[in-house]
């Protein structure tokens, strides 16, 4: 209480005891994979495709990751995190492209860098030494990046060692142990290196948490809510992991996201197969069962820039979008499903719904083509066993809930733990989960058949006090979807009626 001293008019400013919560965002995909450029197993935001582009590089013919990252803005996504595997070690320096020898030095574009030419010119001024001259280095027609040096190695701009030291585009070396030459004027065009993955095992994916690469790095982004791995399967075409290596990682991108429990995995099945071939891996091989993690099958065929003609990709990058869309038109607990793919102009293999009778009890959901509605998502399921946790828009529902709650409730720590507290908590998570309920979040009439928020002395006893606790307990009945449709239909006459349901 401040203390007033002298006579006058005084104000103060004073907390309501309504803190409202903030819904958080539902759609920030990561995406682990093979790139043209950038850096390696560091997770880069890109919150565009043009954004991507500068940072990875475009469309390639040997990397899933580009077409599943358009697929995701294409579809609606926002944010997302990028992190490029297929490289060297992570305290490794990626190689260089193949040098060309300009005089006695040797120079070589750095990755990423794509087609870069160096020039030699004179430096400016009247008379300069013998060992002075330009180096131009151009990207395309432009000139990026200028440096006057020297041939003599005790000084400070030799080159070797400036043009080392700050450039990003290329590298110098010494072709030979003697004197140095100064090289004659001359333009020269260096050979952009190779883009293709070295090579990549399943420890790669996973990465290291300490040195936040890999799914490692992804623990430390709160705000993901869905991981996708496309070149998982390019890493299998080209021979770089087995089906085995296939399952390690998606048993491990699944473990990542049960582990933080604020996000779900979206997995691809292996490239051509049939829907009973399907079938016979998610049971017989991989087994999985978890309510973070969804599968979808088949693979969608869209257009390729890279080679200008229609390829197959892993459905992936494009369901994240899709679920993404969703989100924002309708709302998490509206399923990602009956939704147009867009950009997907066929599919690898064309469902039919006896297939899919096979395939939609086991947790695969379908990728269909229908005549005049496009191709559409047309499954929403987990990989869960349970009941409960069978629909996806359930599990993602409850994690956007989980979330919102735990963040917006974090002003009760270190409040005094009494009623007074109690109350606060119960009206402020009231006010959120009735505000989701009108928006057709939860199931029932009235909110009071929709959620309940316990907090009081019945859950807050003096031994949880004493060990300075607070126990809130609330329960919320999801709405799910209608997957299964049916329409009762009967003659009716004066003396009946038509029934539906």
């Amino acid at each position: 209480m401040p203390q007033y001293l002298s006579p006058g008019v005084y104000v103060e400013e004073v907390q309501s005891g309504a803190r409202p919560i903030e819904g958080v965002g539902t759609a920030v995909a990561a995406f682990v994979g093979f790139a043209e450029q950038g850096p390696f197993h560091q997770p880069t935001l890109v919150a565009n495709w043009n954004q991507y582009v500068q940072n990875f590089g475009g469309f390639t013919d040997d990397a899933y990751l580009p077409h599943a990252v358009y697929g995701y803005f294409a579809n609606g996504g926002g944010a997302a995190y990028v992190v490029r595997v297929g490289g060297a070690a992570p305290d490794a320096e990626p190689a260089a492209g193949e040098p060309v020898r300009l005089g006695g030095l040797r120079v070589a574009a750095l990755p990423g860098t794509g087609a870069v030419s160096v020039e030699v010119a004179d430096v400016d001024g009247e008379n300069p030494p013998d060992d002075r001259f330009r180096l131009l280095v151009r990207q395309g027609d432009r000139v990026v990046e200028t440096y006057d040096v020297s041939t003599r190695k005790n000084v400070k701009n030799y080159v070797v060692t400036q043009v080392s030291a700050q450039s990003k585009l290329i590298t110098v070396a010494e072709q030979g142990n003697g004197a140095l030459a100064k090289p004659d004027k001359q333009s020269v065009t260096l050979p952009a290196p190779s883009t293709s993955p070295a090579t990549v095992d399943a420890q790669e994916y996973l990465g290291d948490p300490e040195a936040r690469t890999g799914f490692g790095g992804l623990e430390s982004i709160d705000e993901i809510t869905m991981v996708a791995v496309p070149d998982l399967m390019s890493a299998y075409q080209r021979g770089m992991l087995d089906l085995e290596g296939v399952k390690t990682v998606q048993l491990a991108v699944i473990a990542h996201c049960e582990q933080m429990a604020d996000r779900v995995a979206v997995l691809d099945t292996p490239p051509g197969l049939s829907a009973q071939k399907v079938r016979t891996w998610r049971q017989d091989e991989a087994g999985y069962d978890s309510r973070y993690a969804a599968l979808y099958y088949p693979w969608v065929r869209v257009f390729d820039p890279a080679n200008g003609r229609n390829t197959v990709v892993p459905p992936s990058g494009h369901v994240a979008g899709v679920w993404a869309r969703n989100d924002v038109e309708r709302g998490v607990h509206k399923a990602p499903a009956n939704e147009v793919i867009r950009g997907a102009v066929d599919l690898d293999y064309l469902l039919s719904k006896s297939e899919q009778d096979l395939l939609n009890p086991v947790g695969v959901n379908c990728i269909r083509a229908f005549p005049g509605r496009g191709i559409r998502i047309w499954g929403a399921r987990t990989l869960s066993s349970d009941p409960a946790w069978r629909y996806l828009n359930v599990r993602r529902l409850f994690n956007f809930l989980e979330e919102s709650i735990l963040i917006g409730t974090q002003w009760v720590v270190f409040e005094p733990n009494d009623d007074r507290l109690w109350s606060s908590i119960r009206r402020n998570i009231a006010a959120f989960l009735t505000e989701q309920w009108r928006q057709g979040a939860l199931f029932g009439r009235t909110a009071a058949e929709a959620f309940y928020v316990k907090c009081d002395e019945d859950n807050n006893p003096q031994e949880s006090i004493d060990l300075g606790q607070v126990v809130c307990e609330i329960g919320v009945a999801p709405v799910k979807p209608a997957e299964f449709v049916v329409f009762r239909l009967a003659q009716f006459s004066d003396s009946t009626s038509l029934v539906s349901e």
